[in-house]
């Protein structure tokens, strides 16, 4: 799928000598991520073809005119698709080209020379790790050298993450982004100027039953345990009184393993929450607070009129959903104006339900995820069930239903003026597992 790439802002600046150029500013996951220059990008562009070939998205043209605003927005809009397209295919942002042209990029952006410094890094609960990295270590280079301190089994690492975090001291935290594998933690921390910001290790799956794969490795336990631990006090986690209880005896024991199979019965258990947002669903003026996880977003609504309403939206009947940028108040992560749509179908009606809330791009990451994992388990059923029934037509070995769908990437405002997105934003019948 694609990653949450969006270029929302650029500035015109003067050249050293006279001349003038543009700067884009590249978000990741809604954060500033690094600001760069379209020859730069143009650059690399013949890079990647020269590595990859010419199976490379196209790249905008050069104009040899002086733009016009309109001719100025065109190219933010395209460079913004390249970028979102160059990101779909996994050996491409694995690849030393990908990775080293971002590192410069974040390390120039933000003045940050390549040097040896320490990382806190938290663990659910509030304790963290003091670790020696470089700062230009990507986050998949951290979180080696964690699981490795912490001896954590190398093939679990795939299910674990590093999340900025922002900490409201008083009990109470808001996931904000899972940060991607070339990305620099460090970096990240840095540019996001608050001194609440810090970088946390997290399990990063949406199906609970996943739990069962980690439970022959005692540090997975221990992360899987802090971490609901914590959720169960945040409130995150809706235990009844009766599990409650059950569960304060299996930690007094300690029995972790009791513990954790226990909590896999209790609502809203491997979901991440979202802070409060205001919602148009069952009518415009309502707020919602967000549950997303197992195959479905939860939300506990609050109607003008006060009375509250529990919705289940159903993944398999959410035909697409789309990020959207209103505007930025100063150019940072959370002080944008987002919104995230999903076409649901309700009463055999398709009909667009809006949530404005500053975590749309965590949000769109989770119901990637979750799509993700649907269509792991199902290619791996379609290939147990060939196992024992050869004589089944391999042609359909590789199709999903169509309830299985994925987001249609980012718009800018503009978009709004569009009473539904285009065809080619809305069904996704089948897809295969390169697309993820």
């Amino acid at each position: 799928m694609k990653m949450h790439f969006s270029i929302p802002l650029s500035e015109e600046l003067l050249e050293k000598f006279g001349g003038r150029y543009v700067l884009y500013s590249v978000y990741l996951e809604g954060f500033l991520f690094c600001k760069l220059r379209y020859s730069q990008l143009h650059r690399w562009n013949e890079q990647l073809r020269r590595v990859f070939g010419k199976g490379m998205p196209s790249f905008p043209p050069k104009f040899f005119l002086a733009m016009t605003k309109s001719m100025a927005d065109e190219r933010r809009t395209q460079l913004e698709q390249y970028l979102q397209n160059v990101s779909v295919d996994p050996s491409v942002t694995s690849s030393d080209v990908f990775i080293s042209f971002f590192r410069k990029l974040q390390q120039e952006t933000f003045k940050i020379q390549t040097q040896q410094a320490f990382l806190d890094v938290y663990l659910p609960g509030g304790r963290y790790l003091r670790i020696d990295i470089q700062t230009s270590d990507t986050a998949e280079r951290v979180l080696e050298v964690i699981s490795y301190k912490i001896e954590l089994s190398r093939e679990l690492i795939q299910y674990f993450g590093l999340f900025l975090i922002q900490d409201h001291n008083n009990g109470q935290i808001s996931v904000l982004k899972k940060l991607a594998e070339f990305e620099l933690p460090y970096v990240s921390l840095r540019s996001a100027k608050e001194s609440v910001f810090k970088i946390g290790i997290r399990k990063w799956y949406m199906d609970p039953s996943l739990d069962k794969v980690l439970m022959d490795c005692r540090t997975s336990v221990n992360l899987l345990y802090m971490q609901v631990v914590q959720e169960l006090e945040m409130n995150w986690v809706k235990p009844t009184e009766e599990q409650r209880q059950k569960l304060l005896m299996l930690q007094k024991a300690p029995n972790k393993l009791k513990f954790l199979e226990l909590v896999r019965e209790i609502q809203h258990y491997g979901y991440i929450q979202l802070a409060p947002c205001s919602c148009d669903y069952p009518e415009v003026g309502c707020t919602a607070t967000i549950h997303v996880g197992n195959n479905e977003i939860s939300c506990c609504i609050k109607l003008p009129g006060n009375q509250i309403k529990d919705v289940n939206f159903k993944i398999n009947r959410i035909r697409c959903w789309q990020v959207t940028f209103l505007g930025s108040v100063l150019g940072h992560g959370l002080d944008q104006f987002l919104e995230l749509r999903i076409e649901y179908n309700e009463s055999d009606k398709w009909r667009w339900i809006v949530f404005n809330t500053k975590q749309a791009f965590l949000l769109s990451s989770c119901l990637k995820k979750i799509i993700s994992e649907q269509l792991m388990t199902t290619t791996k059923n379609d290939q147990e069930m060939q196992i024992e029934h050869p004589e089944l037509d391999t042609a359909k070995k590789g199709s999903i239903r169509p309830s299985q769908i994925f987001h249609s990437g980012f718009k800018s405002r503009k978009w709004l003026h569009s009473s539904r997105s285009n065809e080619d934003d809305c069904v996704f019948e089948k897809i295969s597992e390169e697309d993820l």
